[in-house]
C-alpha cells in the first residue's frame, strides 16, 4: 500500500502499512481473547516444563496490574522506595499504555502462543522422548496471570517428578531469565519448604541450531517480499530489548548472547545482505545499550538508505514491542516521516512449527544431559548487587537429579 509522504512523494509501506497493521492487530486481539488450547489431557505428568516469560496483559484492565508487578521487580529494576513510587508509576503510566494496547486490538497475544508453542512441544517429547513421558507444559509469567508462583504450585498438586524449567528469552539476562528463576527460588524460601519436584533449568540457548533456522526462514520469506531490483539495497536491523547500561556494566551476558544470535542467523544467510544489532525500549532519562533502532532507521534514511527489514531476534512471539513499537511506532510513523521506500518486519516465530520442533530438541538434550543448568549460570555477574541471584544459583546447582 502507498501513501503520499510528507515531501509529496509516494512512500511504499508494505507490511507496515494501515491495511495490514489492522490485520494484525486484529489477530492479535483475536488471540488474546481465545482460550488457551485445552488438549492437555488429565493423565498424571512425570516431566513438568514451566515456560517461563514475562507475559502481558490480555485486557486493557489488566494493564494495571502488569504494571504494578513490573515496577515492583526489584530483580529488573531499582528505584528509590522502590514500594511507593513504583505503584505512582505504574499509574501514572496505565493510560498510555492502555491505549498502546487498545491500538493492537486490545490485549497481548503472548498467552495464545506460548499456549500452542507448549502443546506442539510436549506432543513431540511424548513421541521422542517416551522414557520422560507423559510431558506437560505450564506457564509463568512474571507479571500477568498465570503467575510463576501459581504454575510450581499447579506443578506440585499435579505431582510432577522432574521439573524444567525453560526461559523463553533465548538470550539470558538477569533482568528477564533471572528475575524469573529468582521468583521460582524464592517461593520455596518462603514457604521454607524443600521441592516435591526435581529441578532443573535451561537459562539460555541463543545459539540453538533450530533457532537459528527459525529466523533464517523468516528472514529469507521476508526478503522476497520487496521489490526485486531494491532487495540487495535491504539493510537488516536485528532488534532486541535494550538494558541500561548500569545492568550491562554489572557484567550482565545478554549483550554477547543476542550479537552470537545475529551472527549464526548472518552466517546461514551467507551475509547476503548489509546488517545492525540495534536495540528498543529504551526507558527515562538514564543510559541504555544503543544505537535505538528508531535512530538508527532516522539515521539510514538520511544516509539514503530507505529499504530496511526488522527482525525482532530476542523474541519468540508477538507481543506490545512487535506489534506496537516496531509495527505502528517505527515502520508506520516513523517510516512515513523518514521518507522511507519500503520497511518491512520479519513475522515473529510464533505457530512455526519448525520452533516447536526447537523447543523440543531442547528439553530432550537437555533431560538426556542429566545436568542442572548451562555452566554460564554457576557464574554470578562479576559486579553483581542482588545477593538473591547467588542464592538462586545455588538452589539450582544443588538439586539431585
Amino acid at each position: 500500500m502507498a501513501v503520499l509522504g510528507s515531501a509529496g512523494r509516494w512512500i511504499q509501506l508494505t507490511r507496515s502499512s494501515v491495511g495490514l497493521c489492522v490485520r494484525r492487530r486484529s489477530t492479535a486481539a483475536a488471540l488474546a481473547q481465545s482460550a488457551a488450547p485445552d488438549t492437555q489431557d488429565n493423565r498424571k505428568p512425570k516431566t513438568g516444563i514451566l515456560m517461563l516469560n514475562m507475559g502481558g496483559p490480555e485486557r486493557l484492565q489488566d494493564v494495571h496490574d502488569f504494571l504494578r508487578r513490573l515496577f515492583m521487580d526489584t530483580d529488573l529494576m531499582k528505584l528509590p522506595v522502590q514500594n511507593k513510587l513504583g505503584p505512582f508509576i505504574a499509574k501514572r503510566r496505565t493510560p498510555k499504555i492502555q491505549e498502546q494496547y487498545s491500538r493492537i486490538g486490545g490485549g497481548s497475544p503472548i498467552k495464545h502462543w506460548t499456549s500452542m508453542q507448549g502443546e506442539g512441544m510436549v506432543k513431540l517429547l511424548d513421541q521422542s522422548s517416551p522414557e520422560t513421558a507423559p510431558h506437560k507444559f505450564y506457564i509463568g509469567f512474571r507479571y500477568v496471570n498465570p503467575l510463576t508462583e501459581e504454575a510450581i504450585e499447579e506443578m506440585e498438586k499435579d505431582g510432577v517428578e522432574r521439573a524444567v524449567a525453560f526461559t523463553q528469552y533465548p538470550q539470558y539476562s538477569c533482568s528477564t531469565t533471572g528475575s524469573s528463576l529468582n521468583a521460582i527460588y524464592r517461593y520455596y524460601r518462603n514457604r521454607g519448604d524443600r521441592p516435591k519436584m526435581r529441578w532443573s533449568v535451561i537459562d539460555r540457548w541463543p545459539t540453538h541450531p533450530l533457532l537459528v533456522e527459525c529466523f533464517v526462514e523468516h528472514v529469507r520469506n521476508e526478503l522476497l517480499k520487496f521489490p526485486e531490483e531494491k532487495r540487495d539495497d535491504v539493510v537488516i536491523l536485528f532488534s532486541a530489548h535494550s538494558l541500561p547500561m548500569a545492568v550491562v556494566n554489572r557484567g550482565d551476558p545478554y549483550p554477547q548472547e543476542v550479537g552470537a544470535t545475529v551472527q549464526r542467523v548472518m552466517e546461514k544467510l551467507g551475509h547476503c545482505n548489509p546488517f545492525r544489532l540495534v536495540w528498543q525500549s529504551r526507558v527515562g532519562p538514564m543510559a541504555w545499550l544503543g544505537p535505538q533502532t528508531d535512530e538508527v532507521i532516522k539515521g539510514l534514511c538520511e544516509r539514503g538508505k530507505k529499504n530496511i527489514l526488522l527482525v525482532p531476534i530476542a523474541f519468540t512471539s508477538d507481543h506490545i514491542e512487535t506489534l506496537h513499537e516496531l509495527d505502528i511506532e517505527y515502520a508506520q510513523v516513523l517510516g512515513e516521516e523518514c521518507g522511507v521506500e519500503n520497511i518491512r518486519r520479519a513475522e515473529s516465530l510464533n505457530g512455526n512449527p519448525l520452533f516447536m520442533k526447537a523447543l523440543a530438541d531442547l528439553v530432550q538434550s537437555h533431560l538426556k544431559s542429566n545436568e542442572p543448568c548451562s555452566r554460564q549460570l554457576t557464574l554470578r555477574c562479576p559486579l553483581c548487587t542482588n545477593p538473591t541471584c547467588e542464592e538462586t544459583k545455588s538452589f539450582f546447582t544443588n538439586q539431585k537429579l
